[in-house]
């Protein structure tokens, strides 16, 4: 019988289960609570994995994964380790944001040593409400990083100086007072800076999660 099955019937692959956020993989797609401490572009949306990235650091390589969904704004995901693990999503903005966020010359000192800015918020945008604190205290500053069009959970990240090492830049972190919201800037090698509002939740916050294959 079973001969008989192995010629004429072709055994279904078994189904990947997914049931941690880790595990995540391009095409998957997440589902977010309807929780009113989200912003507006995250409450109760559905988003597929589009990319998967590598932020390399010092001690630790750091899994980016891209969430696509009905909006324009793609939405960044990792993974914050401490004590707990949180979801950390990021939001990259432009220049008009940060005019509109926080005063420019304050913002700036971000850049200067040894690296202790402290920003207010002047006022939100439409694209930024919800992903915002008052105050943000720096505690990060020029740490150098390393950005991979690869996923290091399954491919080999170059120990080498070369084409395949990586896109060099340094970040600069902030946080407001309780941890929850943040800021991070990228400075890269050709003086191109990227800035994202960050946005820390509980793992909770995903309510459900599917396997793209």
């Amino acid at each position: 019988m079973s001969f008989f099955k192995r010629v004429f019937g072709k055994e279904q692959a078994p189904q990947r289960s997914l049931t941690s956020v880790k595990d995540l993989k391009k095409d998957d797609i997440i589902v977010l609570t309807d929780s009113f401490a989200l912003p507006e572009s995250l409450r109760q949306q559905q988003f597929q994995v589009s990319d998967v990235n590598s932020y390399e650091f010092e001690h630790h390589t750091q899994t980016e994964w891209v969430l696509t969904g009905n909006n324009d704004n793609e939405i960044y995901l990792s993974l914050d380790v401490d004590d707990k693990i949180y979801l950390k999503f990021s939001l990259k903005i432009e220049h008009q944001d940060v005019e509109s966020l926080f005063d420019l010359d304050s913002f700036a000192a971000i850049f200067d040593e040894p690296g202790q800015a402290f920003l207010e918020r002047q006022s939100d945008t439409a694209k930024t409400s919800g992903w915002t604190s008052e105050q943000y205290q720096q505690n990060a500053f020029a740490v150098v990083g390393y950005f991979h069009r690869k996923d290091h959970r399954s491919e080999n990240l170059s120990a080498y100086q070369g084409s395949d090492s990586g896109e060099q830049f340094e970040q600069y972190v902030l946080h407001d007072a309780e941890q929850d919201f943040g800021i991070e800037v990228e400075v890269w090698s050709d003086g191109d800076t990227d800035v994202f509002l960050t946005l820390y939740r509980p793992v909770t916050d995903i309510i459900d999660m599917y396997p793209g294959s």
